[in-house]
């Protein structure tokens, strides 16, 4: 029970000095004189002297001292001694001679009283006494009945616990203002995401600085979320600092990933430190990974298991990682399991692919499909490549269409080129495009070549003939998938760039591709350098280009070396040529090899 519980009544009355401001020493020396003041009073017969001394003994704690006087003063019609003299005896744990003396003062008009007295039938399980107390209470404009009361009718689900939780809150009860608080955050979306009611979300904060203002730890921490994610990271971060230096532990949390995000991963760690030792597994975890990604994989490992140990299934997947980037397989697989058996769908998923790499296809797909279930986008997207390579193409689709849907970029893929198979061009361009805007280069690239073959045909060029025309967009798609090192792509963009007479940037791509390997780079490569009256070098091209298995620049050595008066080599590379093709190519080869070998043997 509340200690004074009619203490702002006599503040109201003048029958207690506020305090001063002064230093501690001037201000016990004020409560010595005013305690012998009230002292003489009382022995005079002063009964306001006698609730007084007894109140001010009572606060003290010296209960023996403050009896009498409180009795003596309830004896005369104190309503504020009886009051009090019901939280003394209260206090020795004589609680229904309490609630008598609360009843005394409560008839007679103490809010305190009745609080302290609907309290008491509260405890007792009496819930009808319990609220009429409370309400005579609150009605007389008492906050700790309004939040008791609040408190009451919330329990049982009534409606007007709102109403008079927001009155207790308005007359400064902060406990009724972060409650109200947290009932108007929960009518918001996820991560407090405010909809169409934007009055909710500015009221809900409104109450969480009130209460945070008066020295709540979790209002602050409540606050400094909302204004994290409003990205006000400053004032965000100093009610993070205020809570976590009240000891709350997610604040401390909350204020290290600011600090680390910020670069000041040392600060961020001393936080972090604070609060997984006081049990905060989120903070163990962030701990965990400071110190893998400085390779200090034992420290890691024994604050992975710290959050493990308070609580946290992220601790168990870490550890799962952890083995796994070390090659402890057996280990890994274990730790996952544990994590993936409590729920964590990441692990779930994690342990699906290791059991899948171990050649364990039917261990995988139960928890590939439990993963997906919880949520996990890459579960998902992985039971479509399992259903995939069993060639359950339409299973397959269903499971990327569903992480496409999520946002998952080769997903979105998949479903685009399945479309394309399918013929529902329109369907196949809508999840191209989430797919490049997501920076798959394949999707660009394909993107690009739906939209290519919608062009009307452009005009040839010849080489060094300078066109300036508007790029489109399928080529803007290509370079941006050719800028990604998509092959196919770089040789598409050298084409264009060459049909517009730009010799230098066809060039520029056609090396790229090449030089990453593409044989139809290096065979336009060879063409241009030829054209530019570079043949030596052209040759070299085609060389690595025919080796790669492309038919025509064969063909084009073998004529290189035709004209050298090179015959047998010329030969060779008809005869590879002919192998190679396509058909029109290995009919010219056999009709230039024919005519070497007459030659040769000439």
């Amino acid at each position: 029970m509340d200690v004074m519980g009619d203490k702002a009544t006599l503040f109201e009355t003048g029958r207690f000095v506020q305090p001063s401001g002064r230093d501690g020493v001037g201000e016990a020396a004020d409560d010595a004189a005013e305690e012998i003041r009230q002292r003489l009073a009382a022995e005079a017969g002063d009964v306001e002297a006698m609730s007084v001394l007894g109140a001010l003994l009572l606060r003290r704690g010296d209960l023996d001292g403050a009896e009498p006087h409180l009795r003596a003063a309830t004896a005369a019609g104190d309503r504020a001694a009886a009051n009090n003299l019901g939280v003394l005896l209260h206090q020795r744990g004589y609680a229904d001679d309490a609630a008598g003396w609360w009843r005394v003062a409560a008839v007679a008009g103490s809010a305190a009283a009745a609080h302290a007295l609907g309290r008491h039938h509260r405890e007792r399980g009496d819930e009808p006494a319990a609220e009429y107390w409370l309400r005579q209470s609150a009605e007389q404009g008492h906050a700790l009945g309004a939040y008791a009361l609040a408190d009451l009718l919330e329990h049982r689900g009534d409606t007007g616990a709102e109403q008079w939780m927001r009155i207790a809150a308005e007359r400064g009860h902060r406990e009724a203002a972060y409650r109200l608080a947290r009932s108007l955050d929960r009518r918001l979306g996820p991560e407090g995401d405010i909809g169409d009611d934007h009055g909710a979300g500015a009221e809900a904060e409104q109450w969480y600085r009130q209460a945070a203002a008066r020295g709540h730890r979790r209002a602050a921490l409540h606050l400094g979320a909302i204004l994290e994610r409003r990205g006000a990271l400053k004032e965000a971060g100093r009610w993070y600092l205020t809570s976590a230096k009240d000891g709350e532990a997610r604040a401390a949390c909350a204020l290290g990933f600011l600090l680390r995000d910020a670069g000041d991963t040392e600060s961020a760690a001393v936080w972090w430190l604070r609060a997984a030792q006081d049990g905060d597994g989120n903070a163990a975890n962030a701990l965990g990974a400071l110190h893998a990604e400085r390779g200090e994989q034992q420290t890691a490992e024994r604050w992975y298991r710290a959050a493990m140990d308070a609580g946290d299934d992220n601790g168990a997947y870490n550890l799962g990682l952890l083995c796994a980037e070390q090659g402890r397989t057996a280990q890994a697989e274990q730790w996952y399991r544990r994590a993936a058996y409590a729920g964590h769908r990441e692990a779930a998923n994690a342990l699906a692919i290791l059991l899948l790499q171990g050649g364990d296809t039917a261990g995988a797909e139960p928890w590939f499909s439990k993963a997906a279930e919880a949520g996990s986008v890459d579960a998902a997207f992985n039971l479509g490549i399992l259903f995939a390579g069993r060639g359950e193409e339409a299973v397959a689709l269903r499971w990327y269409e569903r992480a496409a849907a999520a946002g998952h970029t080769e997903a979105a893929l998949q479903v685009g080129i399945a479309r394309l198979r399918e013929g529902d061009e329109a369907g196949a361009e809508r999840h191209l495009r989430r797919a490049a805007g997501g920076g798959s280069a394949e999707a660009a690239y394909r993107l690009a070549t739906v939209l290519d073959a919608r062009r009307p045909p452009v005009p040839a060029h010849s080489l060094g003939e300078p066109v300036h025309e508007a790029k489109t967009e399928c080529e803007e798609w290509y370079e941006r998938a050719a800028s990604q090192g998509h092959r196919r792509a770089q040789v598409r963009v050298g084409m264009l760039a060459a049909a517009r007479g730009d010799v230098l940037e066809a060039a520029r791509w056609y090396r790229e591709a090449a030089e990453a390997g593409s044989r139809n780079g290096a065979f336009n490569l060879g063409l241009l350098l030829a054209r530019e009256g570079s043949e030596p070098e052209a040759a070299v091209w085609w060389a690595r280009a025919a080796d790669a298995g492309h038919g025509r620049a064969a063909l084009r050595l073998a004529l290189v070396y035709a004209r050298r008066g090179e015959l047998a080599e010329g030969q060779r590379w008809a005869d590879r040529a002919v192998v190679l093709g396509p058909a029109e190519v290995s009919e010219r080869a056999a009709r230039l090899r024919d005519a070497l070998r007459e030659e040769l043997s000439a």
